[in-house]
């Protein structure tokens, strides 16, 4: 897993970078199109192991590997990029308002989102899945959730669509987040917990966890994963562009086995620009 971070060395390269166009080295151009601007900012997850993390040391995910790969082909090094955290109900705001050129944060493309907000990508396909003790021979399909303990997460819909559609018998034990499942997922409190496939391939890559946990791959749903923009911004054909230079040059792959390998994560293959499952 990769770490982003400033280092002191390149936050005095960006503080003489700054004082230099200060004194009129500039150009004037301001346009969120790359390489106008002495900083981009980019919103990603800051609490998701796998895909978007704040850590000690910088901040790691593969929604964090794909936002600096595209960064870098917009004229941005990584010691000009600017992380700003982007909660679920806040990215079409932050967007609209301009608070960050773009966001990579599992931000998956419906048409309510479309209708606010531009997305180029999409980048990853997951789908809703379960997360499974390593051991557990007894969960072979979703229906086998009947009875079973399925932690429900305050504000998510993922175990609720469960219950309504697939077994109506399943257990529904409140937890407030994803990460206070796990400590119950592993000591038998709850049985299953379920959210995107690629969420619960990083909480199961963390170090603490590797080896205790393995997916459903039931594939419950499609969730196309886009990077957001602001409705009408360029910055979307050159996003779209970066992605497929990522793809074609193999970083994409990288990507993927460097947050997700330790879970065994099955990806989909890499999907092409506008291919959107519905």
């Amino acid at each position: 897993m990769k770490l982003r971070k400033v280092t002191a060395a390149s936050a005095t390269v960006f503080a003489l970078a700054l004082t230099a166009t200060a004194c009129g080295g500039g150009d004037g151009d301001n346009e969120s199109s790359g390489g106008g601007k002495d900083k981009i900012t980019i919103g990603i997850k800051f609490d998701q192991p796998g895909l978007g993390q704040k850590t000690p040391q910088g901040y790691a995910g593969f929604d964090v590997d794909v936002a600096t790969y595209v960064a870098k082909k917009l004229g941005y090094e990584e010691n000009q990029i600017e992380w700003k955290e982007s909660k679920s109900a806040d990215r079409e705001t932050m967007l609209q308002r301009g608070d960050v050129d773009f966001i990579a944060a599992t931000y998956s493309i419906t048409p309510e989102r479309q209708e606010k907000v531009d997305f180029a990508g999409p980048y990853l396909l997951a789908h809703q899945d379960v997360l499974l003790r390593a051991d557990d021979d007894k969960i072979k399909s979703p229906e086998d959730l009947n009875n079973a303990k399925l932690c429900s997460v305050t504000g998510s819909t993922s175990a609720q669509n469960i219950k309504e559609k697939l077994a109506p018998k399943a257990q529904l034990q409140p937890y407030p987040t994803y990460s206070a499942c796990l400590p119950g997922l592993q000591n038998g409190a709850v049985d299953a917990l379920t959210t995107d496939d690629s969420i619960l391939a990083g909480y199961a890559a963390q170090d603490q966890f590797k080896g205790k946990f393995k997916l459903g791959g039931f594939k419950l749903t499609n969730e196309n994963y886009g990077i957001g923009v602001k409705k009408g911004s360029d910055l979307k054909d050159k996003i779209n562009k970066a992605l497929e230079e990522m793809v074609a040059d193999g970083s994409w792959d990288t990507a993927v086995k460097e947050n997700f390998g330790p879970a065994n994560y099955k990806n989909e293959p890499a999907p092409k620009i506008g291919d959107i499952k519905s």
